[in-house]
């Protein structure tokens, strides 16, 4: 278990991500709007897939191959969701896989609960810090490390481009009923927070709730609703069984809704080497399906003796 000081929470460091949890209450002030809500959706689908498919699935895991351009146009996306830098995320997410679901792993749920593996561990300033060590293939671009180091500065630039577009709605186009803070408000405190909590969930959720397909040496589950609510990390006891695969979702009923997205960027040339679970995976769960269905037959034959 985590002594007393590793689990200290930190209020002041904490300010930004306590303030966007507060500014979401806005929404309650400054009315609805379609537009509003579009903007919301929009921008939790497209940071979501910054989150997923560049935070997790490239930074973390490097599951395929891009230019060098994309990639930082993945990490700029990726850090609008305030989930602090790229370099930051990736590391700890690869501590996470290391040592999953063991005392050495800060947010599993199994060892210290689901409050803390949820939300407690983002605030704690034991783990503010980036481990360079363990991204040594990333921190080698400057332009990441200075993603990293000022974190903070591409979603407070998206706050103020939505606060700006809302005020000139209102006074150009005053039928759309909006204005600057009501976008502030929907399109970037409640999206961030939605953004945060369906993000949350696989770290927590994830290894409580859902079905074992594999035995792996963790609690991970795949759970088709946080798949959906996360683009396809639902499918979560895949990836740990298999982490190096891009596609989380083996099978075409398991929605994987950022692997779709990376496929066409794959056919227009954007990204490439998407990387996939080896045949032998599909191979041997087809023989456990046989085994089963064996069992059911021979169970039958001895019922009808």
């Amino acid at each position: 278990m985590l002594s007393e000081q590793e689990y200290k929470i930190d209020i002041l460091g904490n300010i930004p991500f306590i303030s966007i949890h507060i500014g979401t209450l806005l929404i309650f002030w400054v009315g609805f709007s379609w537009v509003a809500l579009i903007t919301c959706f929009a921008l939790w689908f497209i940071r979501m897939f910054g989150v997923t498919a560049g935070y997790h699935r490239y930074f973390s895991h490097r599951t395929y191959k891009t230019t060098r351009w994309f990639q930082f146009i993945l990490a700029v996306i990726g850090n609008s969701a305030a989930q602090l830098g790229p370099l930051w995320w990736a590391a700890h997410h690869r501590h996470h896989h290391h040592y999953s679901d063991t005392k050495q792993d800060i947010h599993s749920p199994i060892v210290h609960g689901f409050w803390w593996s949820h939300i407690g561990w983002v605030m704690c300033p034991k783990y503010s810090q980036t481990d360079e060590k363990k991204v040594r293939d990333f921190a080698q671009y400057p332009e990441l490390q200075w993603l990293n180091r000022f974190h903070m500065i591409v979603p407070i630039v998206l706050a103020i481009i939505l606060t700006v577009i809302g005020i000139v709605f209102q006074q150009y186009i005053p039928q759309l009923k909006t204005n600057g803070l009501q976008m502030l408000a929907w399109g970037f405190f409640l999206s961030t927070l939605l953004l945060y909590h369906s993000t949350f969930t696989i770290n927590s959720l994830a290894h409580i709730f859902g079905d074992r397909r594999f035995n792996t040496i963790d609690s991970s589950r795949n759970n088709w609703f946080l798949a959906l609510i996360t683009l396809g990390e639902g499918w979560h006891n895949n990836h740990h069984f298999y982490p190096a695969s891009e596609r989380q979702g083996f099978y075409w009923w398991e929605i994987d809704v950022t692997h779709y997205i990376l496929t066409l960027l794959a056919w227009l040339g954007i990204v490439w080497n998407l990387r996939t679970p080896p045949k032998q995976i599909y191979e041997q769960l087809s023989l456990k399906s046989a085994d089963k269905t064996s069992q059911v037959i021979n169970i039958s034959d001895s019922d009808v003796d």
